[in-house]
């Protein structure tokens, strides 16, 4: 018994199911789609000060847009000695404590800057 020789419209049925698996491959899927970009490194930055204890302190800076309220401080043990830690990319940054209201320089910062008040900005590069 002699093969029979497929037609035309046979091959191209056979055809068409492993186009269709191709470019099912190729397209992208939602869950792909989905997901961000990774983000830069970061560093955790511990900033620390010295202010009577029961005082208000905030840390503020170009990482918050300087908002004198946007990240408050804590003394854990109630000695005086406030810290905050922030995670922070690579970069310079300028910031300054708030202590009770009144907008203070880092005096253990030996890097600063002036700013546009006529006062100092103290400044920590992440590396």
């Amino acid at each position: 018994m002699k093969a029979k020789k497929p037609t035309a419209k046979a091959v191209k049925e056979v055809v068409k199911p492993s186009i269709k698996t191709i470019e099912a491959k190729k397209q992208v899927t939602p869950k792909a789609a989905a997901k961000k970009p990774a983000a830069p490194k970061t560093e955790k930055v511990l900033f620390a000060v010295r202010a009577e204890p029961d005082s208000v302190v905030y840390l503020a800076g170009c990482f918050n847009d300087w908002d004198p309220t946007a990240k408050k401080m804590t003394d854990k043990a109630g000695d005086g000695y406030y810290t905050v830690t922030l995670s922070l990319p690579k970069g310079s940054y300028e910031y300054k404590f708030v202590i009770n209201g009144t907008w203070c320089a880092d005096p253990e910062c030996a890097e600063w800057v002036q700013n546009d008040m006529g006062t100092l900005n103290s400044v920590k590069n992440v590396l």
